[in-house]
């Protein structure tokens, strides 16, 4: 495990990062009074993602491969971080949407089916726990492979 404590390290800081925006989408209303905005604000977050896998990977090139690493050894550290996110993402859903935004669900529903854009029965499929939850584990997976991909690209030592 102490080959992977990087990864770990930056997947709970992963994680921390997820809740804190939680926590600035619920406080600045994207979760209820400015709800028709939040598919627009809540990309933004990639930007956070994206910087946690590239510090997380230079992590891992200075303080495991002495500040030379090949693209291969990025790549596979990064899909390590994805899979530790991917494990840790269902206790950050569950902290999400019990304890920092309890109506999100139930705000989302309405406004779905008030835009019209689902059906009751549509919207309350989506919008709910479990939904979320196999969404944000494969979003940390495949997404996760692609960030890596690219930052492994970066960071990789020049020759």
């Amino acid at each position: 495990m102490k080959k992977f404590s990087i990864e770990f390290k930056w997947a709970v800081n992963f994680s921390i990062a997820s809740l804190i925006w939680m926590i600035v989408e619920k406080s600045t209303g994207l979760h209820d009074v400015h709800i028709d905005k939040y598919f627009i604000y809540s990309n933004i977050f990639a930007l956070v993602a994206v910087a946690v896998y590239f510090f997380a990977l230079l992590d891992k090139k200075k303080n495991f491969y002495n500040n030379a690493i090949d693209w291969k050894q990025g790549f596979i550290s990064g899909i390590i971080l994805s899979f530790f996110i991917a494990l840790l993402s269902p206790l950050v859903q569950y902290v999400s949407f019990v304890y920092i935004s309890p109506k999100y669900f139930e705000n989302f529903i309405q406004h779905a089916v008030a835009n019209k854009s689902l059906t009751l029965e549509q919207a309350k499929a989506y919008y709910s726990v479990n939904s979320y939850i196999l969404q944000g584990v494969s979003n940390a997976l495949s997404m996760g492979v692609i960030t890596s991909a690219i930052v492994a690209l970066v960071i990789k030592t020049k020759k």
